[in-house]
């Protein structure tokens, strides 16, 4: 997941690099950028969690900036200013990520319910 998530931002950041030198993609790209590169930063945090409950909580920030790129690169798509295409490969990514915090929080939170 580190480097998966460390791609992922790479990806991000060359997106953002491609896009056009306009108000509109300027805005959104910087959105994205800044969401999409914190998903790694926030997995870091949570390998290195002092507790269950610290762990859960950066993941579900990981998560928050996995819904956050997506939407700001939905909007790209959406105002015409990249195409569907250009972004699919990228936001299907993001949807893979999503599920596997999903799944990661889910379980740990499952854990955390039997131990008490």
């Amino acid at each position: 997941m580190r480097q998966r998530t460390k791609e992922f931002a790479l990806r991000v950041i060359r997106m953002f690099a491609s896009l056009p030198n306009t108000a509109v993609a300027q805005v959104l790209g910087k959105q994205v950028l800044r969401s999409g590169t914190s998903v790694g930063a926030n997995y870091r945090e949570a390998s290195r969690a002092r507790s269950k409950a610290e762990f859960i909580s950066k993941c579900g920030d990981a998560l928050r900036e996995l819904e956050e790129s997506s939407y700001w690169m939905e909007l790209l798509v959406d105002a015409g200013v990249v195409s569907s295409d250009q972004l699919s490969s990228l936001l299907k990514e993001c949807d893979e990520l999503t599920a596997i915090f999903v799944t990661i929080a889910g379980l740990r939170g499952k854990q955390d319910a039997h131990s008490s």
